[in-house]
This record gives structure tokens, sequence and C-alpha cells, in this order.
């Protein structure tokens, strides 16, 4: 197959050149079933003959041209695509661990993912192992007969530490356990963990994929066996995306490229104006030198990413008082789309939490989670430092 570049595949992969009513896009094939010619038809399908549409539980044709696009991106030989992205996770945890299994997962990164571990896997029978993220030493000691995979996020969530993925693949090989990464923070434009060798990446695709904070959905990329395995347990789970949901993926993938890498622009100018800032004690991002995995992200990895994460110098309600101080950005959980979002960690996603159980997570009161847009940066930095200026 002929290779393009990254813009010209967002655009083209997956879809057919001549489309149903000489469309130029994939339409939405608004359907929840589909018929058979005939008895003969239908007997060809069940034994693998042709391929063709079933029921909508089984997917649908705008499903399969954004699974063969993600695919095409990730480098993978098949995608598929869920209702979120936490389903994608979940689905595919149940799909590769049974009773008695084990898995490694790193420790910063998406707290519903841990929580699905700490809970509902714990009642299956199936144990985790929890370990520092950037300890490959206690990585691999962790690893039993019954492990099945290692899971981590590139970047991770809150604090963006990136995974060595050569290291990573070293160990899964050597010690015969597949590899999953959450690649959400990264997109296929800035990282492809499957070049690496590792087995499986999964995306929220609400967040950057969509880019446009009006979808919810997840997809898996990898091998076909290991897709196809995942598939089987989606169809009993029913965790599907619909065909409007998959054709509003669709629209927005075609743009990945463009919005990431003015994203990418502005993530690292921001940074730089956040980390030489008088009233800003720490900032997070992989894309400047005070950061511990800037070298190996600049190794494995083509830009940086949208979000900064950094810690006010003040405690919580000045922190607060920046945030509500502050002009473009909506103060809202997710991030990726093209407006810039803001969140405040300990009053947002660990509000449950108590002070010392979230500081022992590295989440203090202070900590900033910045989702940076698609909006001029010289704005967004003017924003910044007025507000502040006021605490």
């Amino acid at each position: 197959m002929e290779k393009h570049g990254f813009s010209t595949t967002t655009v083209h992969a997956g879809e057919a050149r001549e489309k149903a009513g000489h469309a130029v896009t994939t339409p939405i094939f608004q359907t929840a079933t589909y018929v058979f010619r005939d008895t003969h038809e239908l007997v060809d399908y069940m034994e693998g003959n042709i391929e063709r549409e079933e029921y909508g539980r089984y997917g649908n044709p705008t499903q399969r041209v954004v699974e063969r696009k993600l695919a095409a991106l990730d480098g993978g030989e098949a995608a598929l695509l869920f209702s979120t992205g936490m389903c994608a996770i979940t689905t595919t945890f149940l799909a590769l661990l049974g009773k008695g299994s084990h898995l490694v997962i790193t420790n910063d990164g998406y707290r519903r993912t841990r929580q699905f571990c700490r809970t509902l896997l714990h009642r299956l029978g199936i144990e985790y192992t929890l370990v520092e993220t950037g300890d490959y030493a206690a990585l691999e000691a962790a690893i039993r007969p019954s492990t099945r995979f290692i899971f981590s996020e590139s970047p991770t969530n809150p604090h963006l530490r990136i995974v060595d993925l050569e290291k990573l693949v070293q160990i899964g090989r050597r010690r015969d356990v597949k590899l999953v990464i959450d690649s959400t923070f990264a997109t296929p434009y800035n990282q492809r963990p499957l070049d690496f060798g590792v087995d499986l990446v999964i995306h929220s695709a609400t967040k950057y994929l969509g880019g446009h904070n009006d979808l919810l959905a997840g997809v898996v990329v990898g091998s076909a066996g290991l897709v196809s395995a995942i598939r089987d347990v989606q169809a009993m789970l029913g965790g599907i995306v619909d065909p409007p949901t998959a054709y509003l993926l669709l629209r927005g993938l075609k743009t990945l490229g463009l919005r990431l890498s003015k994203q990418n622009e502005n993530g690292l100018a921001v940074a730089r104006f956040l980390e030489s800032h008088p009233r800003v004690r720490r900032v997070y991002y992989p894309g400047l030198t005070s950061h511990p995995d800037y070298t190996v992200a600049g190794e494995q990895m083509q830009g940086f990413g949208g979000v900064v994460s950094f810690e006010i110098d003040g405690d919580l309600k000045a922190t607060s008082a920046f945030i509500d101080r502050l002009r473009i950005p909506y103060i809202a959980p997710s991030l990726g789309g093209v407006e810039t979002l803001i969140e405040q960690p300990a009053l947002m996603s660990y509000y449950e939490m108590a002070p010392e159980e979230r500081a022992a997570m590295g989440i203090g009161d202070e900590l900033v989670r910045l989702s940076l847009g698609v909006e001029d940066v010289e704005d967004l930095i003017a924003d910044l430092d007025q507000a502040l200026a006021a605490i």
C-alpha cells in the first residue's frame, strides 16, 4: 500500500474512493439492523464467505471506516471503536484477563483505571500490582507467572511522565508478557507505541482524536488477532459507538495533524512561560529540560502535546482564585479539544479523597492541569499572566 504523510492519511485512509450516493464524505448509516437478500446470502455470511453487517451491536459501516483510519494512523493491523475510552480499557482488561491472572500497572495515571483494578477486577479474582512510573526494575520484579500484561500511560495523567517504550518492550519480551499503552495524551501524531513493539494502544477518542469536545468514544489498536478477541467480548458487553458519533469522530480526525501541530506549539510556549513565572512553583511538561523524562520524550515523540500541569506558589484558595480570574479557559474536565480547558484536580477529579490521600498521590491543592486548545498563544499567555499577577 502506498505510504502517505500523516495529514494525507487522516483525510483519506480507510475510506473508499467512491462512496454511497457519490458523497465526498462517508455517510452516516443510521440503522440498527441489516437485511439479507436471501437465505443463501445469510449462510454465506455465517460461514465467513462474505463480509458485511448484520446487527448494530457488532458494528456499522461508518464505524468500520473510522477503525481502518485509526489502524493506519497508529500503524496497527486492526482497530476497534468503543462508546468511551474507559469502555475500551475495561473491555480490553476483561478480554485479556481471567480468574487467577495478574497484571502490572503504573501508578501515575487515570484514577478510574486504577479504581477498576482495585474494585471490579478484585471481585473477579484478578490481581494487580501498582508500581512507580519510571521504576523499571520494580516493574520487572512485579511480574509473576500469572501476569498477562503490563499497562501504562504515556504521557501520564496528570504529571506527564513518559514511559521508555524501548525499555518496556525489552522487559515484555524477556518475561513473555504483553504490553498495553494508553496513548491518549500523545495521539498517533506525537507517538506510535506499536512501532516500538507494544502490543496494544488505547485512546480516549473523546479527547484529541475527536478534538471538539462534542463526542464520547474510545479505541484499541493492535494486531488483528488481539483486536478480534477483544471484539468478541465487546459484542457481549455492548459498549459500541453509534453511527452519528463515528461520523463526528471521522470528521474530527481529518484535522488531527493541523490541530496537534498548533497544540504542541501552544503547550511548549505556555510551559516555558509558566516555568519562568515567579508565582509558579513547578511545571510538568515533557518538552522542558527540567522534566525527568525530557531525554526519552525527545527520542520517541514528535511533539509533547497540549497539556501542561503546574503548581501555583500558594494554597487551595489561591489556586482557585487564579483559575477564577482566567477569561479564556473553561473550568471543565477532559482535554484535547479546540477550546482551552482548565481544572484544579483536588476540586475536580480527586474531590472525594482526603487531602493526605491526594498528597500521597502527588495531587496537591495547588496543582493545576491546563489543556490548551488552538487559540492564539499570545492571548493565552496574556490571560495567564494577568491571573497570576492577581494572586
